[in-house]
């Protein structure tokens, strides 16, 4: 259940205030905030943007093909204050940031089964945990809701880790580390090799951790099973067997409510065809996780 006060979309590092609210399951899936949510509105959804766009509003130009990599790592920055916005329709507005995500999602691939493991590069899937969101510290974290088409998503990232490997790390260290990032990313955006294929199970399964740590902390006032959906496009059977475990640990965590949780099953058509849309019709063995 979605608390009764919503805060403003207002990235801060101040905590949130409590959230009180009726306790019944209701659907969530109209709540938003306003722009400030994640909802995009016309100008930004269209094909209008170029980093040029995001860089001319900060207070600095970072220094292009410099020898050092100081204007990157400062840019980067922006992973650790930019919100994963999808938890925002529903009142979260101090939660997790770009970096927190895959800063988990970096850890949960150095546990993956030996079954797994055996089979794929470990180190380099780590790697492309850490990097396959790189490119939302100018584009944002952009979800189904937004209206930004997927191929405008990817022409908006495509751009961005062109500007940050071509040209801010274009001669740091010959470029060497800069043309390894934009492989690995491109690796994890194709997903055709196993290794892209289990951080983008990964990427869901860190999802599904988050949403029900959300609901666990509001203490039975908030169901986030629109989320849930992401569990059914999971590929690896590794990753699936997770997946259906936290399953089970949140059907006993709402038992103790005396409910059943909310999941597939109760997300509105709508927000289903958007789900849809954005990630193609074909079990999103390759989209990232909705949030």
């Amino acid at each position: 259940m979605a608390p009764s006060v919503v805060e403003d979309a207002v990235q801060s590092n101040e905590p949130p205030s409590m959230h009180t609210g009726p306790s019944d399951n209701s659907d969530l899936s109209n709540i938003t905030t306003g722009p400030s949510s994640g909802v995009f509105t016309p100008s930004q959804a269209d094909g209008e943007w170029t980093p040029a766009s995001v860089l001319e509003t900060l207070p600095y130009e970072p220094e292009l093909h410099s020898t050092s990599p100081l204007p990157f790592l400062h840019l980067l920055e922006r992973l650790k204050t930019t919100k994963r916005e999808g938890w925002r329709r529903f009142g979260i507005n101090h939660g997790e940031s770009i970096s927190d995500h895959m800063y988990r999602m970096s850890i949960i691939t150095l546990l993956c089964p030996p079954t797994l493991s055996s089979r794929i590069d470990i180190t380099r899937c780590t790697k492309m945990a850490l990097i396959h969101d790189m490119a939302e510290l100018l584009v944002g974290d952009i979800t189904p809701i937004d209206g930004v088409t997927k191929s405008e998503k990817s022409r908006r990232e495509t751009e961005t880790m062109d500007y940050l490997c071509s040209g801010l790390l274009s001669n740091v260290h010959s470029g060497i580390p800069a043309k390894h990032m934009r492989e690995i990313w491109q690796d994890y955006e194709d997903s055709e090799t196993l290794e892209s294929k289990f951080v983008h199970d990964v990427d869901k399964m860190e999802l599904l951790l988050q949403m029900m740590e959300y609901e666990r902390s509001h203490q039975g006032r908030m169901d986030l099973g629109e989320f849930s959906r992401v569990a059914k496009r999971i590929v690896l059977p590794e990753v699936q067997a997770w997946a259906a475990e936290l399953l089970v640990e949140r059907e006993g965590f709402w038992a103790k409510f005396g409910k059943l949780p909310s999941g597939v099953q109760d997300i509105s058509e709508e927000r289903r065809r958007q789900q849809d849309e954005y990630y193609g019709g074909n079990g999103d063995a390759n989209g990232s996780a909705e949030r």
